[in-house]
Formats: C-alpha cells, structure tokens, sequence
C-alpha cells in the first residue's frame, strides 16, 4: 500500500471520484441494490453557490471540504439519502435535517435494531444516513473535524450484536472507496486504520468519537 500523498483527501480526493462518475452518472451507487439508484439521478443538480457559499450544518458546524465540493457538482445522491428537508411541491429545499444517531438508526434499521444506539444520541448529536452495507449502514457523524475538516463516517452493524465501528475518516473516502476509485485492503469496517495513507486520521476520530477503540458495542436496550 502506498504512503499519504494530498490526491488521497479531501477536496482533492473528491475531485477524483467526481471525475469517474461524470464519465458515467448513471452508473449504480451499489452494485449490490440497485434500489440506491445511480450516482446521478437525470441532470446533476448542484446546490447554487449563493446557498453553499454560508452553509454550514444546524449545529454551526462547517461543512467538510468534501461535502462542499461534492454539493457544487450534485445534490441529488444526498437528497435520496434525506440529507434535505422535504421542498414544498416541486421546489427544492437546502436545509440539511440531520438526526441524531438513535433517531436515524431506528429510521434505518427499525425500531428493533435500531434502539440500542439511542444511549449514543448525546455523543453523536447530527448524523446523517449514505448508502451502502445490507445488515448494516453506513452514518456521517460531525462534531470534531480531523487535519482536512472531515467527520467520520461509521457503520451500524446488528448482524450480531448492536455495534458502531469507525469505516471511513471523512466523506472524502467514503466516496473515493464507493466510487472504486481507491483499492481497499484488509477485512472488517475499520480495515483503513490499517492503511497508511488513512491511518493517522482514523486513528484521530477513534481517540475523539470512541474512547481510542476503532468500535463500541451498543447494548443498552431500553427497558
């Protein structure tokens, strides 16, 4: 595996993956579920740069680099994921309407599955659901920014016991590994904390978001 180079994050990374798919948008997400639907849906719809501009989430949390690169060239994937408030008729709304993660897992994986995760609420406050895992899923948490201002990303595993584990260090690669436009190696969700181009920030957002551990066990069930 080769070493960190600047093409490997951030809006240079996200330059990469757009490149790839505007050589074809209509290419699946997943090839797994093609009910995820392509990467863009018809005409790519950018969010206007008068809106992105001030953007920042509700908590007044910045936007990652990524996450404003990729929004200048496409909304539309997001959107499908309820990143966005509903619009009014036809019209097109850029209010971001994050969950926290109890919330969002029990929209995503049922009540069931999905309530474990509510004792995480408080530590991950503003989440947000992207496509991808059959069993799992895979959840944007901001907070603390790493050394490129990315948020983790994080997979909601129930295939045994309810378990969050850190997957991605930031949108960035998120797309860059959905894209297929980085090759990943080693088995598990948190394998990148392996990689060296990717260690250091994985290893970051597990001192930050997960006591210094790459996953936690969620299995305070409620009563």
């Amino acid at each position: 595996m080769t070493s960190s180079t600047a093409a490997d994050h951030g809006i240079a990374l996200t330059e990469r993956v757009i490149a790839v798919v505007e050589a074809d948008p209509q290419r699946l997400v997943l090839d797994y579920d093609r009910f995820v639907g392509p990467w863009v849906e018809g005409e790519a719809e950018p969010v206007p740069g008068e809106v992105l501009d001030g953007a920042v989430f509700p908590s007044g949390r910045p936007l990652p680099p990524s996450l404003r690169r990729w929004l200048a060239y496409d909304s539309s994937l997001l959107r499908r994921s309820g990143w966005f408030r509903p619009a009014e008729e036809s019209g097109r709304s850029w209010e971001f309407a994050p969950l926290p993660l109890g919330e969002l897992a029990v929209v995503a994986l049922g009540e069931g599955w999905g309530a474990p995760f509510g004792a995480l609420s408080e530590r991950f406050d503003e989440c947000f659901l992207l496509p991808g895992g059959s069993d799992s899923r895979r959840v944007l948490a901001t907070g603390e920014p790493d050394a490129y201002g990315e948020y983790p990303v994080f997979a909601l595993d129930v295939d045994d016991l309810p378990c969050i584990e850190l997957m991605y260090p930031g949108l960035d690669v998120y797309l860059a590994d959905t894209a297929g436009v980085i090759g990943r190696s080693g088995n598990g969700y948190s394998a990148l904390a392996g990689d060296p181009r990717y260690s250091r920030r994985m290893l970051t957002h597990a001192r930050r978001y997960l006591a210094g551990e790459l996953h936690e066990l969620c299995l305070d069930w409620p009563g």
